[in-house]
């Protein structure tokens, strides 16, 4: 069975020291996927659009407004830095607004 094969595996490496040397040895393994950050009422919803490669609307308007952010920067009139910064600090607005919401489970 793979369950024993894996497990015969694990032996071996154990016994050989090959575990030990590893980085991570002895510490919990740190994904950095964001599943402990998610509340557990959307782990799911948010696993699903995952694996089917889609980046939740949250994370598209976070891009979004670092692009309005970098050209607001690099805008050489002034009347359209203007106006890309208050685009910025508008969708900023939102996105604090949705983040809350998700937060409070109230969507």
């Amino acid at each position: 069975m793979l369950e024993d094969r894996i497990g015969e595996q694990l032996r071996e490496s154990l016994a050989s020291g090959e575990l030990q040397r590893a980085p991570s040895w002895g510490r919990p393994l740190q994904f950095g996927d964001g599943y402990d950050e998610t509340p557990a009422e959307l782990r799911l919803a948010m696993k699903v659009l995952k694996d089917a490669g889609i980046v939740p609307a949250e994370v598209e308007a976070l891009h979004r407004l670092a692009a309005l952010r970098r050209d607001a920067a690099a805008a050489t009139d002034e009347a359209a830095g203007r106006a890309l910064a208050q685009q910025a600090s508008d969708l900023e607005q939102l996105i604090r607004l949705r983040l809350e919401r998700l937060a409070r489970g109230s969507l």
